[in-house]
């Protein structure tokens, strides 16, 4: 491996401590950006606003080190606002020449904020950075910063002018991961630390490199083929039409999760595996990370939205229904 598993878990345990200086609460939250951010993916936050999303990934990038960039989305943001543009220089000799000027996307950690709020043209200046960690831009494809992450937030509520994600942009996202509440004692810490003049001081904790390093690691741990075994038929239990898909699948699921998912789970799963000491992937990892792999790519069907149903409620019913071992 690139990293020992000790200075694997070290280097997590300080992250975790030093973005909780700032971050109170949100433990689980904050541990599965840390998995998608190794694993190389993005993620999606969701949750009402004043929860600490936008203060998470600035609290992130400070930690690493790394250059960060926020993107607030509304209606009238174009794409070339995203990605940059060519714009017209005259040299010290008088000729000119289109000169590329990079946008906000040009960083290694991009805080789209309120994405949904802009028109899905917009939205989708974002999916070749994502899938390819490279920007098209007048016919020149050019580079983006590696390690490089986004993460996206919407509000659940706010109905008015946001336009959805598209399926395709969705499945771009590692995680979507549920911002909740804070417990009472939680939101005494939160209301007392942010009300007094005394502001957590964040240090660096690693570098772009050693996160490069341990995405290394994480891929190579080994995962026993009855482990992924298990992790397929999760991700086909989703699908309506899988023989051996259970009865809740049949009957609230519209369209199941695409092989997106699948990855998400077994990347995930073995991040989860060193974070926990270990150096094999059990199967406590894969439903640990399967929820916010798969609860985006869940598309369900009228009879679920009547019933009130959300994919979180039937995930955990499937996950219950598939066994460790073959149907």
């Amino acid at each position: 491996m690139a990293i020992s598993p000790a200075a694997f878990r070290e280097t997590t345990d300080r992250l975790e401590t030093e973005i909780g200086r700032t971050i109170i609460g949100q433990h689980q939250v904050v541990r599965d950006i840390l998995i998608a951010l190794i694993a190389g993916g993005h993620v999606l936050l969701e949750g009402v606003p004043g929860l600490g999303k936008t203060s998470m990934i600035r609290t992130l990038a400070a930690t690493l080190d790394l250059s960060f960039s926020r993107i607030q989305f509304t209606p009238d943001l174009m794409p070339a606002d995203i990605t940059g543009t060519n714009i017209l220089q005259e040299d010290a000799e008088g000729r000119r020449q289109f000169t590329f000027q990079p946008g906000p996307v040009f960083a290694n950690m991009v805080l789209a904020d309120e994405i949904n709020r802009a028109t899905p043209k917009t939205q989708s200046a974002l999916l070749e950075a994502m899938q390819e960690s490279t920007m098209t831009v007048a016919n020149v494809m050019h580079r983006l910063p590696n390690p490089f992450f986004v993460m996206a937030t919407q509000n659940p509520l706010e109905m008015e002018g946001t336009y959805p994600l598209p399926e395709a942009q969705l499945d771009r996202f590692m995680f979507k991961l549920i911002v909740r509440y804070p417990s009472a004692d939680e939101l005494t810490t939160i209301v007392t630390q942010t009300s007094s003049d005394h502001v957590p001081r964040i240090d660096v904790v690693t570098d772009g490199d050693t996160i490069r390093e341990m995405g290394v690691a994480a891929r190579q741990v080994p995962i026993a083929g009855y482990v992924t075994d298990y992790v397929v038929r999760l991700v086909l239990s989703t699908l309506p039409e899988f023989d051996q898909a259970p009865q809740v699948t049949r009957r609230y699921v519209r369209y199941g999760v695409s092989p997106r998912g699948g990855q998400a789970i077994m990347l995930g799963a073995k991040v989860r595996a060193l974070l926990e000491g270990r150096v094999n992937v059990s199967f406590d990892d894969v439903r640990a990370v399967a929820p916010a792999a798969l609860r985006h790519r869940l598309i369900l069907n009228f009879d679920a939205e009547a019933a009130g149903l959300t994919p979180d409620t039937i995930l955990r019913q499937i996950i219950d229904a598939v066994p460790t071992e073959g149907f």
